[in-house]
């Protein structure tokens, strides 16, 4: 079937360089696209004139954009405690 066996994160090159950039959790990148579609579909349902609707999308953006932060500030702490 398929490889069930988890990955380890990628890490840079050379965890010292100031330049190198650390890579974004895979649950701060979903949280993100959830992010992105919940502020799109709120101004479509602006835009149709539903305000309702458009105010529960709204909340699900502010949710979405604390889970972000909350998974890249937990990704930044896991890889500096790991180097």
């Amino acid at each position: 079937m398929g490889d069930t066996g988890g990955r380890p994160p990628v890490s840079p090159a050379d965890p010292t360089d100031p330049k190198a950039i650390p890579l974004m959790p895979r649950l701060a990148l979903y949280s993100l696209a959830v992010c992105v579609l919940a502020v799109v579909a709120a101004v479509v349902s602006f835009v149709q004139g539903s305000w309702l609707i458009g105010v529960v999308w709204v909340l699900l953006t502010g949710l979405s954009s604390n889970m972000t932060w909350y998974y890249v500030r937990r990704g930044r702490q896991d890889t500096s405690v790991t180097s």
